[in-house]
């Protein structure tokens, strides 16, 4: 029998999942980048020895990679559903996809900065930076194809889908700070819905 004052990795193993390592890593992207993704510090968090992340993860790149996985399946699961929820109105719409994307990204701080983060470390990583490409291009597509619902025109929709990329990628940047005027998101939502939503709409 094992000495009462060791921990059995076997028993730690058991009362941790996959998930809660996952879930351990996101926070510490969104604490301090994916430089603070530490096997030894993450352990110490969960309040097990290490032994009990090779139950789960070969090594820390597998880590890694599961952790990126997880948020691609989210996203592609959010533009599945963001594409079914399409209305008559194309105006509507458009604001829905805005209100999606600017709470997106407590946990909406979360995503976003977890998204920012990603885009850091796809700077210095190929595999990274390619599947953002692919994200944003997912994104795009769907813009544009709202944007010509509203404006009847595959060029203009075109720019004003990358405008209005720009811009909630830029509203995501400031969004992310910690700390914020509680009415920040509010003004910046309406901004973007006046310039590049309202005033596109046809005359009536």
């Amino acid at each position: 029998m094992p000495a009462l004052n060791k921990k059995n990795p076997r028993s730690e193993a058991s009362r941790l999942t996959r998930d809660d390592w996952l879930d351990a890593a996101f926070t510490a992207v969104v604490d301090g980048g994916f430089d603070k993704v530490r096997v030894l510090a993450l352990a110490a968090q969960l309040g097990v020895t290490r032994g009990s992340f090779y139950w789960h993860f070969t090594d820390h790149a597998e880590l890694v990679a599961a952790l990126l996985g997880r948020w691609h399946e989210r996203e592609a699961a959010a533009h599945a559903s963001l594409r079914a929820q399409s209305g008559v109105n194309a105006q509507a719409d458009l604001e829905r996809l805005l209100e999606a994307a600017l709470a997106h990204g407590g946990a909406d701080l979360e995503n976003m900065r977890f998204e920012l983060a990603m885009r850091g470390l796809g700077r210095r990583d190929a595999d990274v930076a390619a599947m953002l490409a692919e994200v944003d291009a997912m994104r795009l597509r769907l813009f544009e194809q709202k944007f010509e619902r509203l404006t009847g025109d595959t060029k203009t929709a075109a720019e004003l889908a990358s405008l209005f990329y720009m811009a909630i990628a830029g509203s995501m940047q400031a969004l992310s700070r910690p700390s914020n005027p509680p009415q920040l998101k509010q003004a910046l939502r309406g901004i973007i819905a006046h310039y590049l939503i309202h005033r596109q709409a046809p005359a009536r």
